[in-house]
Parts: C-alpha cells; structure tokens; sequence
C-alpha cells in the first residue's frame, strides 16, 4: 500500500474509491482531498468481491475512516471480457425470426484472411439446439407482416427449462423499427419461466445490421448472470459493512453508469478496465501538452494500446472480442456498443513463455493469471512468465512487489526459466529470460504498428504514457522499437486505470436506427426519437447524479444512398425542424470532403441512426504540469541492484532511485531504477528521466534525440 502525505484539510474532504479487478491484480484506489492511499491484491477469480471487499477495507483502516465516509465508489471490471474470452458464460439460448437463427454462423459472409484454405472463425456464443426461430415478420420502416405466434414463445419457454437455460437473448429481424415483438415475448416467457435472464436487441442494440445486433446481444446474455450476481453480491456486502453511496460502473466508453445500467447492459462493461487507463492518458497528456499520445497499459494477464489524438481517446462504435487471429479484423465477435478504440493482446506479468514448435520462445496469449501465477509467486505455478523473466534479470525488486502482497522468489523464477526455456533452447539463465522481455516488448510493438495502420496514424510522433504494474518496465524499451523520443510515468501508475475512473464523467449514450432520406426526412417523426432518446439518457445519468446539471450531445451517423458506412454528424441544439434539415446537410458535406477529399452533391444523403448521449457536471479541471527548469542536479539514488546487460554479456551493479524521494527536475540517467510501492521503472541506457512537479516521470531518449541532459532540461522547460 502506498500513500502520500496528506493536506492539512484532507481529513475533511470527500472519500473517494476506484476498483479496477483485474484478470492477474485488483488494483485499489482511495483519494480524499490531496491524499491518495492505493492497493494491489491478487484478484479472487471465483468470486471476485472477496479482494474488492479486503481491500477497500484495508484502504479505509489505513485511513482511519469506516464505509459510510466513502461518497463515491467506481468499479471496473474484466470480469465480462474474461467470460467471453474464455468461454465461461451462462447457459444461454437464442430466440430469432423464424429463418434466421444461424444468422450467428454465416456472419457477414466474408473472409478475414482471403487465401488462408485452413483459416477458422470464431464459434458463436450460442450452439446451434439451443438457437430458437419463431413466427413474426416486421418490415424496415415497423410495419407489421406476420403477427408473433405467441402459443410458440409459450412452449418454448417450456423448452428453455428443459435444456437448463439461463439466460435468453431476444433478437427479431428489424426490431429497432419495431420492438413490440421483442417486449412481448420477454413477458411470456416470465410468465412461464420467470427466474431466466431475458436481454432484448431493442434495448441493448437497437440498430440497423442484424449480425453484429445480434452478436451484441448474445453476448449480454451470455455474461448478465455473472456479472449481475457479482455486482450484486458486492453491493449487499458493501450496505452490510455500512456503504451509504450507490456503486458506480466504468463502462467501455470512458463513461460511468449505475450499477442498475451494469445488471441490465452488462456488455458494456467489457472493456470498463482498458477504458478507464485511456482516460488516465488522456488527462496526462493534457497535463504535460502532448496533443498526440499513445496510451499503453499492461498488467498481469493483458497489454492494452490506444491512440491519442487532440486530447481526446478514438471512440468507436464496435470492436470485436475473442479473435481467432489477434491481429486480424473480422476474426472475432463483433459487439456494438460506444467503445474506446483500443487493440489489446495477451502480453502481462503472467504471459506464459515456452519454446514452440519452431524451437523458439514463444510469449503468450495464455497467462498464469493470479492462480496459480508465475513460478516467482511459490503458489504452484510451474509455467516461467514474464514476471519470473524480469526476477531472474533482476528489474523486479522482491520485497517490493505487488506492495508486498506478493512474496516474490527469483530462485523459483530461476528453476523455471531454465527447465522451460534455457535448457531446451540451450540458453544461459539470464539470456532466455532477457529473449522472453525481448519477445514480449515486440509483440507489443508490432501490435502498436498495426493499430497505427488501422487507424491511419503513425507512433512516432506520439508520447508514450505508461501505467500499469509491468508498464512501466518495458515503456522505454517499447517506445525506442517504436521509434518514440518520450516516455510519462504517471503518479500512481501500478494502478492507473483505477485512478482514471475517478476522472471519467458521468455520462451514457443510446442509439436507435431510423433509416430516411434526408431530402425527403419526417422532421416529426425524427424530432419525436431524439426527444425520447434525450429523456431516455438523462433518466439514467439522473439516477447516478440527481443534483448536477446535464449536457446533452446529438449526433446523426449519415452517408450518401447507397452506401454502407457511415460518417458521425453532429446535430445543433433545439427543435429537429426544417432548418436544421439544411444545416445538417451542409455539415455532412464538408464532413465527407474533409475525411474522403470531396463531397457527392448529385448522390441524395440519408440518415442511418440517431444518437444521443448525456454528461453529467462540467469536466474536471487538469492544471498544466509546467517543467521547472530548476534543479538540474543529478539524484541520488537509495542503493543499488545488480542487472544483466545483455549487450555486454555481462551483470550490472545499477543505481536505485525512490520516486517518492526524486525533486522536481533531478535528473536519472539510465541505466538505473526508479522504484515505488506498485510498479518499478526501468531507465534503459541512453534514457534520462526526471520528476515533472505534478509528480509524473518523464523519460527522454537520448539515442534517438542527441542532446545532453541540459539542453534536454532548458528545451522542455
């Protein structure tokens, strides 16, 4: 646990919890005025409450407080992204149009690798016996064809039983046109069967585009059970320990949400963790006026990377879970909710390293997780990770691991090394470990290269913010293989993402699709869904923040007929009327020069979908994180550990820094470590880092800018 000293008001001021369970670690935050307590757990799989529970309480006793002082409580998890990626879900069944129940399989009809004669896709979340057609038929514009057989949802709910289903997803053809299809088969079916987790496409994901509609809402089927019961669990064990505040969820999106919104939407939550570390960067880059950042989180099972641009995080409106092919489009399961766009891979502390088939070392995407975890753990595990790779290479310091919760032991790191890698790939100890750190930063970066190309970008004129209990060893390594000149360690790194859910605002968005031309648009009928989407999303920021004014942002997803994507037009305020018809129009032209080089005036616009979403409060304030140009002296470090240097060959007595102890401005030239209580920054050689007066770490690459340290000083200052 770490701490820093509080102000003279601190005991007065809010309490304040972030939760961020993750797959290896549960990452604990408390904040109270300038006062800022952290703790890392190893995170309790089978019922993840038990370490969020400890911990917080641990945090609070260290604080001399009790759970009625907390006013804010924000919880993230991966506890959805986990059961989707491994599978573990519920028992759940499908119910679709009559005709379409194997629209999970065939998709879109398309192939991500277009000459792989041996390429596999993504099996559904639902198996084929418990995938349900019934009788009904809805048009696009919601004209009834076929009424719902209604004797036909009734025994299948009989059905549902037999099979020992659990949760049901609901998903009509057109059902955003019409969801009263929808409605009325989750009231018969608890009717019958009133204890089945029931999730219709028309509040999950009511647009246009039945296969990812339909996978969305297969996959909040799939893990509302195992959510829900967590988020449920905790919250009456928090109200028994005397918790007065209502939890708060981190959703995928950068927002925070209800936990009413997590028990109904659960898959929103699947990318709540990774969101929340975006969020972190993106007040860090504002901080310190880097316009153009490159987010990068690893913890203990995964590394997640997103791109930064005028301050603002990629939002997306899907992304895929479970890829076949980690670095493919189309290999996974398409989920359409509003997500921080983000690639994420299976490199943490606890990847598993192996020499493959090829004979050579192989990291990942498998992890030892927190059970059994890395051999270094002494709790079973058998498999060498990176983190007993960074033990046996001495970067870790023992006593200092994971707070202490973590009795870390580099000679059970050692044996495993050199039974799995060193003696089979006839390796040195220290050289199979460094080829494992090797590895790992690699996939990282080549990951980063194609994300970058993705979004049409280029790393290296963004700055490398690092966060996370392994991030911060392999920043520097990573951003000089990306060919990037500097490197932030924020405060509080090892439990960054916890700390950016403090940040987040409160907010939620909905979407709902009305297919129209623009030329021809009823205004009336247009107006009347933005009206009800306005009070549908302040309702659920209302619950969350009954006393803050709200803010509401509309925006119409557009393209030119014919088309098959489509552009994010934002919509002036006030009456949906003739003239906004026109400057809607207007807008969208310029939008599509801008992005495509010219515009289509002879080809009729049409509206796709119509969004809006609802804030919250004005955003917090982020006071700029000025570099004194004072204090240009060298630290000095605490002691001193021993490192190989694997371009000598040879061990390395390094010096060791407290970063709690570094001034504002000391300068550490590499090679040396930067210790605190969750993390440890390694500073490679040719790096020189210092303090910024906010506390963050900067690290600046000597080898790709030649300067010395003074000039380095006099032009950032």
């Amino acid at each position: 646990m770490s701490a820093q000293s509080p102000a003279p008001a601190a005991r007065r001021a809010a309490v304040s919890v972030a939760v961020d369970v993750g797959g290896t670690f549960t990452d604990i935050v408390l904040e109270q005025g300038e006062l800022r307590r952290s703790a890392k757990l190893l995170t309790t799989p089978a019922a993840p409450e038990q370490a969020v529970l400890a911990g917080i309480g641990e945090l609070l006793e260290a604080a001399g407080l009790g759970w009625p002082a907390v006013e804010r409580l924000v919880l993230g998890t991966t506890l959805a992204t986990n059961a989707l990626i491994e599978r573990k879900g519920a028992r759940t069944a499908l119910i679709t149009t009559a005709g379409f129940r194997d629209l999970v399989e065939i998709g879109l009809e398309d192939r991500y690798a277009q000459y792989d004669i041996f390429l596999d896709k993504p099996q559904p979340l639902v198996p084929r016996d418990w995938r349900h057609g019934v009788a009904e038929r809805v048009d696009a514009q919601g004209r009834v064809l076929t009424p719902l057989d209604e004797a036909e949802v009734r025994a299948l709910a009989a059905r549902l039983l037999d099979d020992g289903i659990e949760s049901v997803a609901v998903c009509l053809l057109h059902s955003y046109a019409h969801p009263a299809h929808e409605r009325r088969i989750r009231e018969l079916l608890r009717d019958v069967a009133p204890a089945l987790w029931i999730s219709l496409s028309s509040d999950v994901c009511a647009e246009i585009r039945e296969y990812p509609r339909l996978s969305t809402v297969c996959a909040n089927a799939y893990v509302q059970p195992q959510v829900s019961g967590y988020l449920r669990r905790f919250q009456d064990a928090a109200r028994e320990r005397g918790l007065r505040a209502e939890p708060f969820l981190m959703t995928s999106g950068g927002a925070i949400a209800t936990l009413q919104t997590g028990v109904e939407e659960p898959v929103r939550l699947v990318e709540s963790g990774p969101a929340g570390g975006a969020i972190l960067a993106q007040h860090i880059a504002e901080q310190v006026g880097a316009a153009r950042a490159l987010s990068f989180d690893m913890g203990g099972t995964t590394a997640k990377i997103c791109y930064i641009d005028d301050y603002q995080p990629q939002i997306s409106r899907s992304f895929e879970f479970g890829r076949v092919h980690r670095h493919l489009k189309g290999s996974g399961l398409p989920i359409r909710i509003p997500v921080i766009e983000m690639i994420e891979i299976g490199a943490g502390g606890g990847s598993i390293a192996r020499i493959n088939n090829l004979g050579v070392i192989q990291v990942g995407p498998d992890s030892a997780g927190s059970t059994p975890g890395p051999a270094a753990y002494g709790l079973g595990g058998q498999h060498a990770t990176v983190t007993d790779a960074h033990a046996v290479l001495g970067t870790i310091t023992p006593e200092r691991f994971a707070v202490g919760k973590v009795a870390l032991d580099p000679d059970l790191a050692r044996l495993a090394v050199q039974a799995h890698l060193a003696r089979p790939g006839k390796l040195t100890d220290p050289e199979a470990a460094h080829a494992v750190l090797e590895v790992v930063t690699e996939n990282m970066a080549n990951a980063a290269r194609v994300h970058a190309s993705e979004l049409g970008k280029s790393a290296e004129d963004h700055t490398l913010i690092a966060f996370g209990g392994a991030a911060p060893l392999h920043a520097a390594l990573l951003a000089r293989k990306l060919g990037i000149a500097t490197v932030i360690v924020p405060q509080s790194a090892g439990v960054g993402s916890a700390v950016g859910f403090l940040w987040a605002p409160i907010a939620y968005q909905a979407v709902r699709s009305l297919h129209q031309r623009l030329d021809r648009i009823d205004t009336t009928l247009a107006g009347s869904l933005l009206d009800a989407l306005a009070e549908q999303v302040r309702g659920v920021v209302r619950r969350a923040a009954p006393d803050e004014p709200i803010s509401l942002k509309r925006q119409v997803y557009m393209r030119y007929a014919g088309q098959g994507h489509e552009i994010a037009i934002d919509l002036p305020p006030g009456p949906f009327d003739a003239d906004s018809v026109r400057t809607l129009g207007q807008h969208f032209a310029q939008r599509y020069a801008q992005i495509y080089g010219r515009s289509l005036p002879h080809v009729p616009a049409e509206t796709v979908s119509w969004s809006v979403a609802a804030q919250a409060g004005a955003r917090r304030a982020i006071a700029a994180d000025v570099i004194d140009a004072a204090g240009r002296q060298p630290a000095t470090p605490s002691g001193q550990r021993t490192l190989y240097d694997f371009e000598a060959a040879r061990w390395r007595d390094v010096p060791v820094y407290e970063r709690e102890a570094l001034a504002t401005g000391q300068i550490v030239a590499g090679p040396a470590l930067i210790v605190e209580d969750e993390t440890t920054t390694h500073v490679p050689d040719g790096f020189v880092g210092h303090r910024s007066p906010q506390g963050s770490l900067v690290l600046h690459d000597h080898q790709r800018v030649p300067t010395t340290p003074a000039t380095f000083l006099e032009t950032t200052a």
